[in-house]
């Protein structure tokens, strides 16, 4: 056996013996969510890997692609294991949101636009992740009450019938409250739907069903005394608005607002003066549509 043999040889058996180093790359996450990822593995001596995406997902493929729909900080961690030995590697990416968040609201009254907050980054992105999912599509504004606001997102209102109850259906999930004092239930406030403090504590919101505030007339005695009752106070700002459009401030503080329409607020007019039935629900099916504005 020549010199170049036991060379090769011996190359294999450090090879064999050596100790599994992860390491890898990424490239995607600088656009806006929805985004897709790819990551590029560059581990050696592994023979199986384990990623994780930060959020609770996995995977063992090589090198996986993986779709964020949500913005936010992820810690991705990818385990390299090759027999007993794993060596495991971390890094964090910043997943953005779209700017700035649009939705159009279509309607057979007429279409709203409505801008979303990137104070409660949660709802923000759950609502848009459901929109491009064309989820809304076809739902019914299921709650209409006048003078306090119309409600829609339940799944179960496509296609119901007229004696269908509705008001429970949502995505299978639940969004963690994002309750800020910077957003109030003025005009045009959208805010999430939830479940009563008896039965949920946390205050956390419906996956998808929403109300967009109509409200009544607002004066400083009434914001005066929500402040002593609630004790937080309202800006300058929070007051002229209150003061001009209305709203319903008796929920601040209790439920999380996350956007506001910025176009089409004579819309909510509309749909709050369609006659109901019991339960609130419209005598005529109000459906609606929804697209991102790019």
């Amino acid at each position: 056996m020549n010199l170049s043999s036991f060379l090769v040889i011996g190359l294999l058996i450090l090879t064999s013996c050596a100790k599994p180093i992860a390491d890898f790359t990424y490239t995607g996450q600088e656009d806006p969510v929805p985004t897709t990822v790819t990551f590029s593995n560059l581990s050696r001596h592994a023979d199986t890997w384990l990623w994780e995406f930060g959020n609770g997902d996995t995977s063992t493929e090589t090198s996986p692609s993986y779709t964020y729909t949500l913005s936010g900080n992820y810690t991705i961690a990818l385990s390299a294991t090759k027999g007993d030995n794993t060596h495991r590697m971390e890094k964090t990416i910043q997943i953005t949101a779209p700017v700035p968040c649009l939705v159009e609201i279509q309607t057979p009254y007429g279409n709203m636009l409505a801008k979303l907050s990137n104070e409660t980054p949660l709802h923000r992105d759950n609502f848009m992740h459901l929109v491009e999912q064309q989820f809304y599509d076809s739902l019914l504004f299921h709650r209409v009450i006048r003078g306090f606001m119309i409600q829609g997102g339940d799944p179960n209102s496509k296609g119901a019938g007229p004696d269908a109850r509705l008001g429970s259906g949502g995505p299978g999930y639940q969004t963690d409250a994002e309750i800020t004092p910077d957003l109030v239930h003025v005009k045009g406030a959208i805010a999430a739907a939830r479940t009563g403090d008896n039965v949920n504590p946390q205050r956390k919101s419906s996956g998808s069903q929403f109300y967009i505030v109509q409200g009544n007339k607002v004066s400083n005695g009434v914001l005066d005394q929500i402040e002593a009752k609630k004790g937080f106070r309202y800006t300058t700002e929070q007051r002229e608005a209150y003061l001009a459009y209305g709203g319903t401030p008796h929920l601040d503080q209790d439920y999380t607002v996350f956007g506001y329409i910025v176009e089409g607020l004579e819309v909510i007019d509309k749909i709050a003066a369609a006659k109901t039935r019991p339960g609130d629900r419209p005598e005529e099916d109000i459906w609606m549509i929804m697209k991102v504005v790019k």
